[in-house]
């Protein structure tokens, strides 16, 4: 059996790593005051450990149990309790709700309405459905702080929403910005194209220093949001251009009666035209640029956005 042979690709930026992880490997940081956030390199957590207990916001599975353990050990260091009385999910999807089953039921579970409706049709034991949820706004109260919840919109998913903590300067937006990286397959595999789009420079309208996005090992900053707006731009620019000036004729021609063929080898031609040069560009500036799948699917995304719902590139039959 031959081994695969696997690609090397550029070390990662410093400035996109964060700190160690601890020996039951995660890490948890004070962000401001009494809230703080957890991460295991890949996915992040946050809670506020409040004098009436510890509202925790988003459990992702692959932390799991060790949230637990860091909310021992911050209320062990802060002298307050480890009780976790509220469990907020920023949306519904299982990669970081999937722990929410190991904190019991007398747990406030707060949501989002839609995630209370997609939760009850996904029936997963592991993501008990909210028994609060709001539409627009809503604001969580406990022990002396406060959270605000709003929906603005789908965005990465229908349901996904912002939580900011005003007297915390921080806020948290989950899948839309991965804090000095680029965005995973498909734009971090978002439902809603637009709303992702458009939710960053929502976010920067908000007051805030802090930002937790819900993945990798770092706090991101207002630079970092920025950083990922210029990189997304320049995809949205490659792809008007590439939709402008590739041909579709030759593909068409070529495979005749195989008119799926036809549409790939077109549309293959138009990604890679817009992808290359922003992945040229973001080599070593943002962590995994240079691992092609990432903005070659995101930049395929993003123009079927521009195809299907702005109407760029559409040939009229003359």
């Amino acid at each position: 059996m031959t081994s695969a042979v696997l690609p090397d690709y550029v070390p990662v930026p410093d400035a996109s790593l964060g700190p160690a992880l601890n020996e039951n490997g995660y890490y948890v940081g004070r962000v401001e005051r009494n809230l703080f956030w957890v991460t295991d390199g890949t996915y992040q957590s946050a809670f506020l450990a409040t004098r009436d207990g510890v509202v925790l916001f988003d459990a992702p599975p692959t932390i799991g149990h060790n949230l637990r353990r860091a909310v021992d050990e911050v209320a062990a260091r802060e002298g307050v309790t480890n009780t976790v009385t509220h469990l907020v999910y920023s949306h519904h999807h299982a990669d970081h709700a999937g722990a929410a089953g190991l904190f019991d039921d007398g747990v406030v579970r707060v949501g989002h309405a839609e995630t209370r409706r997609l939760l009850l049709r996904d029936d997963d034991p592991n993501r008990p459905a909210p028994q609060v949820t709001f539409g627009d706004t809503y604001t969580l109260r406990v022990g002396g702080e406060r959270a605000e919840l709003a929906f603005h919109g789908p965005n990465h998913s229908p349901d996904n929403i912002y939580v900011h903590f005003p007297d915390h300067d921080a806020l948290m937006l989950v899948d839309v910005v991965n804090a000095g990286w680029v965005p995973i397959y498909n734009l971090n595999l978002s439902e809603d194209v637009p709303g992702y789009l458009a939710a960053p420079e929502r976010a920067t309208a908000y007051p805030w220093k802090h930002f937790i996005g819900g993945h990798l090992g770092r706090l991101g900053t207002r630079d970092d949001l920025v950083l990922h707006q210029q990189y997304i731009e320049d995809i949205v620019d490659n792809a008007r251009a590439a939709l402008a000036s590739v041909d579709p004729t030759p593909y068409f021609r070529k495979y005749g009666a195989n008119a799926w063929a036809g549409v790939a080898g077109y549309l293959d031609a138009v990604t890679e035209r817009a992808a290359a040069p922003v992945i040229a560009k973001y080599t070593g500036v943002l962590a995994a640029a240079d691992v092609a799948a990432f903005t070659t699917s995101t930049t395929f995304t993003i123009l079927q956005s521009m195809r299907l719902d702005l109407g760029a590139g559409s040939q009229i039959h003359p």
